[in-house]
């Protein structure tokens, strides 16, 4: 049964406590109380069925933990510590990945089956667990967010896999990841509603994928993941993972459910506080003052951990209290000082922001606590990364368009947005597109501006004179836009970007040669690399012939044949028909903060593991975006 997370419940339940206490009292002037009841209702009760008994809740070992969640350090952890700290930092990310293939993959460590625990006799909630009818309660077989029919992979997405392996392979994996196309397809699966794989506990394995869209940036579809599981089933990994995603999202509302059994765990002391502030947030200050204290004489947590928690506690209520929060002596920004600071509207200062994780920036960007204008850097970071969508970042420059007082810089975006889509001409429009695609100098920035200008790149007319062709297709490939950047075949220069990117996403291609592939000469491209990568992408979709393949293996140093664990890793996966597999198996071969770092060999097995379990559309985008970032 769930807990109800804010205060609007209670005028509802004290309404329903007078009511039944009204109907108790009998009228004046009466002898007695009469029943109101119709015959046969006050016959004596029949004797009790036997209910169900209540599932007792699973324990997680240590190493099956999902790492410490208030880290959040993008570096892969082979081992997680128990009981992550209040203060520990969010830590800034590791400078460059090596381009390097994998080369070697997790072995499946031994995760015990989980042991049950009885429920205590004074346990309430196991008598709220009995009675819940069968039907309410969600099963750990197949748990998730989303189906098929929202846009999520199929229950058998991860087919047979080990979930012990799955598990490693999540938890290793450092995000963000180059690819925005394979970030998509990861949460697609994160977030699908599937089978639970064998060999681990169904709660623990939505806690792994809880952690890891926290990781990237998706606080608000982790926190989604965390609350697709019955409280009563949480495992320690569960707790964690659920106490990140809260604080990720700005929510300290929704520990609420599962506070009372995260204290008791004794493992997270945040959980104490937790107990606090829901006490305070449920609007029962007498409750949550004597938590509080008894949380600070015991050193919970202290300095500006402790005030944080207070601000939520004496932020509610009648009884309002003023807590003034100074960050002048703190070093770094924690998940806690995160979350609660932005739940209180507490502004973090832009230093501390700067040295956090790049996962706060998705964080951020979906945050409902700070205004458009506020949102629009984390926004286009964001989008660049898988995040948002390119309707979403147009929308948000709408509304930053229609605001005032807005900051400078996004209210310049958004009028050149607005010239882009309704400007009195084409040439007009191409101009403003001009100013927006010129504009941003970082790697991200430059990509999130062809995502946000998708649509009206979409708009221009194919008879327009001198048009930038290739940014064009470019802006229009970033958000899925074939179709219309097919327009621009006949416009596009043979052996170009443009080209390039028309050949790879062309559902019926031509007939595409080696030759092809060395006449192309790409933009900014002295090293040669976005041609191994034409290559390989090419390759790995299938539209080379093998001797094509062999000979531009030989002359362009692809080594396409070569086989490591990740490569015989990706390859069973597509041939055991694991899409999920699959793109968990890619994102783990993209770790890299840009193309740049990517192998052309990753590239050739990707779009071949994708094409054989029938995602050859995102295939074909990630060799597209391949070409189009670097």
């Amino acid at each position: 049964m769930r807990t109800f997370r804010s205060s609007r419940a209670l005028p509802a339940i004290l309404a329903t406590a007078v009511l039944a206490a009204t109907l108790t009292i009998p009228a004046a002037g009466q002898k007695g109380p009469e029943s109101i009841l119709p015959p046969g209702f006050g016959d004596p009760n029949p004797p009790p069925q036997p209910v169900a008994p209540a599932r007792p809740r699973p324990k997680s070992t240590p190493q099956s933990a999902p790492g410490t969640p208030s880290t959040l350090t993008p570096a892969p952890r082979p081992a997680a510590p128990v009981g992550p700290e209040v203060g520990s930092p969010i830590a800034a990310p590791t400078p460059s990945v090596p381009a390097l293939l994998p080369t070697e993959l997790p072995e499946p460590g031994a995760t015990p089956s989980p042991v049950a625990t009885p429920p205590s006799p004074t346990d309430f909630g196991a008598f709220v667990r009995a009675d819940m009818p069968s039907y309410a309660r969600r099963s750990l077989a197949q748990v998730g967010v989303a189906g098929p029919a929202e846009g999520a992979m199929a229950p058998s997405a991860f087919g047979r896999a080990d979930g012990r392996y799955l598990e490693t392979l999540m938890r290793r994996l450092r995000a963000p990841i180059a690819s925005r196309w394979v970030s998509i397809a990861l949460r697609r699966a994160l977030m699908a509603r599937i089978d639970t794989p064998r060999g681990v506990n169904g709660a623990d394995f939505a806690a792994e994928r809880a952690w890891l869209l926290v990781r990237m940036g998706e606080s608000v579809a982790g926190r989604a993941m965390a609350q697709a599981v019955d409280t009563e089933d949480y495992t320690p990994k569960m707790f964690e993972a659920a106490m990140q995603a809260a604080l990720a999202s700005g929510d300290p509302a929704a520990l609420c459910p599962a506070a009372e059994d995260g204290a008791a765990l004794g493992r997270e002391r945040g959980w104490v506080l937790a107990r606090a502030m829901c006490a305070g947030l449920s609007g029962t200050a007498t409750k949550a003052k004597p938590l509080f204290d008894a949380a600070r004489k015991s050193r919970v947590a202290g300095g500006i951990d402790l005030m944080l928690a207070q601000k939520v506690i004496g932020n509610t209520g009648r009884a309002r209290q003023a807590t003034t929060i100074e960050w002048d002596s703190v070093p770094y920004l924690t998940a806690w000082r995160y979350g609660l600071a932005m739940a209180m509207g507490v502004e973090i200062p832009e230093r501390l922001l700067e040295t956090s994780a790049p996962a706060v920036q998705g964080w951020r960007a979906l945050s409902p606590s700070l205004t458009p204008g506020a949102r629009a850097g984390s926004s286009e970071i964001a989008a660049a990364r898988g995040i948002l969508s390119s309707a979403a970042l147009v929308d948000l420059y709408a509304a930053i368009d229609a605001g005032d007082d807005q900051p400078p810089a996004a209210a310049s975006v958004a009028r050149n947005l607005r010239a882009a889509y309704d400007g009195t001409d084409a040439d007009a429009r191409i101009t403003a597109l001009a100013k927006l695609w010129d504009e941003p100098k970082g790697y991200e920035a430059r990509y999130a501006r062809l995502i946000l200008t998708a649509g009206a790149a979409a708009r221009i007319p194919t008879s327009i004179e001198k048009p930038d062709v290739t940014r064009l297709v470019a802006a229009m490939l970033s958000a899925g836009f074939d179709t219309p950047a097919l327009r621009w075949r006949e416009k596009a220069v043979r052996g170009g970007d443009a080209w390039a990117m028309l050949t790879l996403i062309d559902p019926a291609p031509s007939t595409v040669s080696y030759g092809d592939v060395s006449g192309y000469a790409g933009e900014n491209d002295a090293t040669g690399m976005k041609r191994r990568m034409l290559f390989a992408a090419l390759a790995g979709l299938g539209r080379l012939s093998a001797a094509d393949v062999a000979q531009g293996a030989e002359a362009l140093a692809v080594r396409v044949n070569r086989s490591d664990s990740w490569t015989r890793a990706i390859a069973k996966a597509a041939l055991d028909d694991q899409p999920g597999t699959v793109v968990l198996l890619a994102a783990t071969g993209l770790q890299s903060p840009s193309w740049r770092g990517v192998p052309p060999e990753a590239l050739y097995h990707i779009c071949a593991a994708l094409r054989s379990v029938g995602m050859v559309g995102e295939a074909r985008m990630i060799a597209a975006e391949a070409i189009a970032r670097l």
